[in-house]
């Protein structure tokens, strides 16, 4: 009969004596799963449990079964995988689903159907029959080393003492199974190893009265809790995928230099239109013009063409410049609006006004759409301050007042408004100080302080981009701007060695 006899795991699925185990140690699956093995016909049936790898700057999305997202983790050799792991914190995999419609969706269904539909019909003959009794339980138990990791040594053996396929076998030919049982001593063990999020899922599966709805709850759960392992096989070896990301797409960058000859026009002239003149005359070093070319990353202008060996970060690099323009625009939209004392005096005021304005450029990606935007913008700013100084019982803004301040707010859907330009060399600068930063973030600069977590969020993502390609490519950049340096055809010739100062802008991988 089972067992009750199981510790609770934490949130990743795993106990106290596994926090410190290595990743090489953490990453163990069923050995019993093979790519080869067929699918049988239930929803258990899927031991190969299968997950989407999200789109990566518009390629189709992918699916992979856990043993091949455990062999990224371990080998590295999935160069854009692992690139996109390393550089995406929230990087997750989905659960994967037949598209609707389609044949495989149809197939699927039905097969499941007809097994749930013959296990019912067969649990309820006279006597009852245990066939696919026997083989879901058998299949179930091959679940749980996709779940719960080799380390739980203890809990597995229990669990295939208690889930012995002949035990149960022999429980049936004398008319003494009790499946109502097993999915009990089920369910108590994925409460225990399943992560917090899980516990209300688990909850329902103890209310369901009927034992075949009951084991379908059980393998649609299991399935949330194959992908939450799988999730926290990349999150925990993040840090490992980085490093070892580096040094992989570094060696292979190598090899390829090694027979590929022809440059890459777009990242030189990237570099080279950079490396400008000081004011006397003399050309600036190469780390202080890589350090300006990274930093027109944060702003790149459609007409040119995007360096060819950043083209693995290009989608990201330009969605992060999206995110960038968006915050010069609501930092300027915040300060204009300031001069209105209800918003200047009033922190809340200001705080829940930048709110508003964030939601109102969340979509916006170009210049044209912020001038389409800026009407609406305009009416929703006036509308509130309005109802502020109504709150307080003053007056609404004059027409005059109004007029002059609809001016100013309408001239910030063009790039070279004053105060946009203004903004924009505020926020130049505050990412500057985070490239040099080997620490945390510096203060927001002013007119960013009611933006702060989105100047964060798209400072540390920028940053990570920047400094995971310098460490990649960073010798070759160099190398491309010190040949320029010594180039006959320059009148002056700087040497980088005299540029520490600069220098320290270069992001250093973290």
């Amino acid at each position: 009969m089972p067992a009750d006899s199981i510790s609770r795991m934490d949130s990743n699925g795993s106990n106290d004596n596994e926090k410190n185990i290595p990743p090489q140690n953490i990453l163990g699956t069923s050995p019993g799963t093979s790519s080869l093995r067929s699918r049988t016909d239930s929803e258990c049936s899927d031991k190969l449990a299968r997950f989407v790898l999200p789109s990566m700057d518009g390629s189709p999305p992918k699916v992979m079964t856990l043993d091949e997202v455990t062999n990224v983790v371990k080998n590295i050799q999935n160069m854009e995988l692992a690139h996109e792991i390393a550089l995406n914190p929230e990087f997750k995999l989905q659960p994967y689903e037949p598209p609707e419609n389609s044949l495989e969706k149809r197939i699927k269904d039905c097969m499941h159907k007809a097994f749930w539909d013959l296990l019912r019909e067969q649990l309820n003959s006279d006597p009852p029959s245990y066939d696919y009794a026997i083989q879901l339980l058998s299949e179930i138990k091959e679940c749980f080393p996709q779940i719960l990791t080799q380390n739980n040594k203890l809990i597995l053996d229990q669990i295939n003492d208690i889930l012995d396929e002949s035990v149960i076998r022999q429980q049936a030919e004398k008319g003494v199974l009790d499946f109502q049982s097993y999915a009990n001593f089920i369910i108590k063990i994925m409460g225990k190893s399943c992560a917090p999020a899980r516990d209300d899922d688990i909850k329902k599966l103890t209310q369901i009265e009927d034992v075949v709805d009951m084991f379908k709850g059980i393998l649609d759960t299991m399935a949330l809790m194959k992908l939450d392992m799988a999730n926290f096989l990349l999150d925990f070896s993040r840090n490992a995928i980085m490093a070892n990301s580096v040094e992989y797409e570094k060696q292979k960058f190598n090899e390829y230099l090694e027979y590929y000859k022809f440059g890459f026009p777009a990242t030189e002239n990237w570099l080279q239109r950079n490396l400008t003149q000081t004011s006397n005359g003399t050309l600036i070093t190469a780390d202080q013009a890589m350090s300006n070319a990274y930093m027109e990353l944060m702003d790149w202008k459609e007409d040119v063409d995007f360096p060819e060996i950043l083209s693995t970060d290009k989608e990201r690099i330009l969605k992060l410049g999206q995110r960038a323009k968006r915050l010069c625009v609501g930092a300027s939209l915040i300060a204009i609006c300031s001069a209105v004392p209800v918003i200047s005096q009033r922190s809340e005021n200001r705080i829940e006004l930048a709110k508003q304005i964030e939601i109102l450029l969340h979509s916006i990606t170009n210049e044209k759409e912020i001038s389409e935007a800026i009407d609406n913008i305009w009416e929703q700013i006036k509308t509130v301050i309005n109802k502020y100084l109504k709150k307080e019982s003053q007056s609404t803004m004059d027409t005059d007042a109004l007029d002059m301040l609809q001016t100013q707010i309408k001239q910030i859907a063009n790039r070279d408004a004053p105060v946009r330009q203004l903004m924009w060399k505020r926020l130049q600068t505050y990412f500057r100080l985070a490239l040099r930063s080997k620490g945390g973030l510096p203060p927001p600069p002013p007119g960013y302080v009611d933006f702060k977590d989105e100047l964060e969020f798209y400072t540390t993502a920028l940053k990570r981009v920047i400094a995971y390609n310098h460490s990649v490519f960073g010798e070759y950049f160099l190398q491309i701007l010190t040949q320029r340096q010594t180039e006959p055809n320059n009148e002056t010739v700087c040497a980088s060695e005299g540029a520490s100062s600069e220098a320290e802008m270069l992001p250093s991988q973290q």
